[in-house]
């Protein structure tokens, strides 16, 4: 008697930036989508770099200046802004706090990449670590022993992380990838790449991500 076939994993690309509250946000509820799954559809998650800020200054800028001069929002505007992702994400259980300042995310996308090569595990608890220290913590995700302590705070390697951040490793295949993803038309994040043909923008609800989930799986 043969066993019964498991099957396909569907394959599911979030590419996101650790500066971007939406991205906090959309992780959060696709999890929660995937966990009410769990049993029906098999998941394969994996992390895709994106920087919104890829020419940010190593020591980083004031968030209200930049947001004000990126996107042109009053100072109401980011106060409403403000509430409503600190809103999201409390429902789901994520903590916005205030921060200051907006960071370079570049090596830290680095680390994610020599995470992913130690184990999808790894990668998803330093995802999960960068964005707490990020958003919760008001860390600057920039520094490299900062990034040394995220890195080992969820099992991996002190002194390799280290290397890595005192080197350029990694640092082709991140624009490789980033560079990709621009290609493919993507201009804002998150952007959630189901099994390379459906992408869902934004920091949806996790009905959105559930139902979605549910119509892909049952294509033939």
């Amino acid at each position: 008697m043969t066993a019964p076939t498991q099957p396909t994993p569907i394959t599911i690309d979030f590419v996101s930036d650790i500066s971007c509250p939406w991205c906090a946000i959309g992780l959060k509820s696709l999890e929660q989508a995937i966990a009410r799954l769990d049993g029906e559809i098999a998941v394969k998650l994996q992390f895709q770099p994106f920087e919104l800020n890829p020419q940010m200054a190593a020591e980083g800028e004031d968030a209200a200046e930049h947001l004000t001069r990126k996107y042109g929002s009053t100072p109401e505007q980011l106060a409403a802004n403000r509430e409503a992702i600190r809103a999201r994400g409390a429902a789901l259980g994520f903590t916005f706090n205030p921060r200051n300042r907006i960071f370079n995310t570049f090596d830290a996308h680095r680390l994610l990449h020599w995470a992913a090569l130690e184990g999808v595990e790894h990668e998803r608890a330093l995802k999960h670590a960068l964005l707490l220290a990020y958003f919760t913590d008001g860390i600057d995700v920039s520094n490299h022993l900062s990034l040394v302590d995220i890195a080992s705070s969820v099992g991996l390697d002190r002194n390799r992380a280290a290397g890595i951040l005192g080197s350029e490793e990694f640092a082709d295949e991140v624009r490789r990838q980033e560079q990709h993803y621009i290609d493919s038309g993507i201009h804002s994040v998150p952007a959630v790449i189901i099994n390379n043909r459906h992408l869902i923008s934004g920091g949806q609800p996790p009905e959105v991500f559930e139902n979605a989930l549910r119509q892909i799986a049952a294509q033939p």
